[in-house]
């Protein structure tokens, strides 16, 4: 067995036998852009199976094929991105992306995978679910050494799986910071039934302080719930044309379990972060649990006309820059406290200990000064609850604050500020019902689908002619 240090040579001499790979790829990957793959995808569908994956808001990650190898060039760096106008964030990523692009690889690839790490810090790759050689697979210090600030480090293995799986640094923290990507591995032999559009969807959770724009990965509670790094209404809807059959693949990577829901249709959960799943054991359902580290393939046919609402069904998961009304549940105190500052109901704490008195657990949220510990309050920042606004009930609703709970839900409208092609023909103020982990399925008649085709070619045009342009 080889040393360690024999170990280190080798990984160092096999990083730079690839430095020049890695130094001309930018040149290369202008010669096999997205739009170069898109055709060699379409062009290659018949009998392979390969109908490239959508990801909205999520870019594809290009690549180089080399001595029949498929080369990739991934860089982890920090990035800044937006997850709706105006709420900018420092979070980390891949090639300037968060998430990081999507891969799209055939059953019975040769991939190289070569990692430049631009952090502050070490990192490595973890290839979720991948069967591959023990030296490929990211553990730091059991499989390959940690990746330091300025380092490369190759990775290179054969795809023989096929399904939906995904990539993403196997530092915890940096998991929390955003650094995930899907990975889809494409059949040789197409599945069946098939299917006409096909999307991937990352769920992800985000604790920031509202004048913050750096996530707190250390706190438990999270007040941004996104989908491939946008939150609602930010998120681009998925266009489908009526009559088409339809599959969703979700990846879960975060600290919660998603129940996601789909309104009008009903499917058939056809996949799992280990392959797909035999067809005797379909079972209808309008929600999947997607659980930490998992991935779900949905399939359905869209034989309903409509704007669908997909979301996460947890109702704190439906809102954006929500606050915790509960603090950290260890409370050592005698009763419970009301009116807690929003701070402490994010269990971010400036100093002392989260075990002390007044970091225990709240009921409401206020000022979180003085007395108003003491005081009952509702959801507003330091609105107090009357006696008579407690207890009255069937009080006149032309009144709010004689109804008992008042205020709940709160809504905005942001339909300009979020307009793209994929918006267009949809309701005034349909932002209004849009927030947190949701998106929107479009399945359109014929008529309406084709011009929303148009724009969307369009857009991308208009795009293109622009230059290179940074995720987010």
């Amino acid at each position: 067995m080889s040393s360690r240090r024999d170990f280190m040579k080798g990984v160092v001499l096999t990083a730079g036998a690839f430095l020049s790979s890695l130094r001309r790829g930018n040149a290369q990957q202008e010669g096999h852009g997205i739009e170069h793959q898109e055709r060699q995808l379409k062009a290659s569908r018949a009998g392979t199976g390969y109908l490239p994956v959508e990801t909205p808001d999520i870019p594809k990650m290009p690549w180089t094929k080399e001595n029949g190898v498929k080369v990739f060039h991934i860089t982890a760096e920090v990035v800044k991105t937006e997850f709706i106008p105006g709420k900018q964030v420092y979070a980390w990523g891949y090639n300037g992306s968060v998430p990081g692009p999507t891969i799209e690889v055939m059953e019975g690839d040769r991939c190289r995978f070569i990692l430049h790490n631009k952090l502050p810090e070490p990192t490595t790759m973890h290839w979720h679910g991948f069967e591959i050689p023990i030296s490929m697979d990211g553990m730091p210090y059991i499989s390959q050494p940690l990746i330091m600030p300025g380092e490369s480090f190759v990775y290179e293995f054969t795809v023989h799986q096929k399904g939906t799986f995904f990539y993403h640094s196997h530092m915890a923290m940096q998991e929390m910071m955003g650094m995930i990507g899907l990975f889809i591995m494409h059949p040789k032999k197409e599945f069946q039934p098939k299917v006409d559009k096909d999307f991937g969807l990352i769920l992800q959770e985000w604790a920031l302080l509202p004048n913050n724009p750096i996530p707190n990965t250390l706190s438990m509670e999270f007040n941004w719930l996104t989908l491939n790094g946008k939150a609602g209404p930010a998120t681009t809807p998925m266009i489908v044309k009526l009559g088409e059959r339809v599959r969703i693949r979700f990846v879960n990577l975060g600290m919660d379990h998603h129940p996601m829901h789909l309104h009008g249709n009903t499917f058939y959960t056809t996949g799992t972060e280990g392959g797909r799943v035999p067809q005797a054991a379909w079972t209808p359902a309008n929600t999947v649990l997607v659980g930490v580290a998992q991935a779900r393939d949905v399939e359905f046919d869209a034989i309903y006309p409509g704007d669908w609402m997909i979301h996460c069904h947890l109702p704190h998961h439906m809102m954006n820059q929500m606050v915790s009304m509960v603090g950290p549940m260890t409370h050592l105190g005698h009763g419970m406290h009301s009116g807690m500052g929003m701070e402490e109901g994010m269990g971010m704490i400036r100093e002392g200990s989260a075990m002390d008195e007044e970091f225990g657990a709240s009921m409401g949220r206020a000022l979180g000064v003085g007395s108003t510990y003491e005081e009952s309050v509702g959801h507003l920042v330091g609105q107090k609850q009357t006696e008579h606004s407690q207890h009255q009930m069937g009080a006149d609703q032309t009144d709010p604050k004689k109804v008992p709970g008042y205020p709940q839900d709160m809504v905005m409208f942001m339909d300009e500020a979020v307009e793209k092609p994929e918006t267009y023909g949809l309701a005034k103020n349909w932002t209004g019902g849009m927030m947190g982990m949701m998106s929107l399925i479009r399945v359109l008649e014929p008529e309406l689908y084709e011009k929303v085709k148009k724009l969307q070619a369009e857009g991308r045009k208009k795009q293109e002619s622009s230059g290179p342009h940074k995720h987010g």
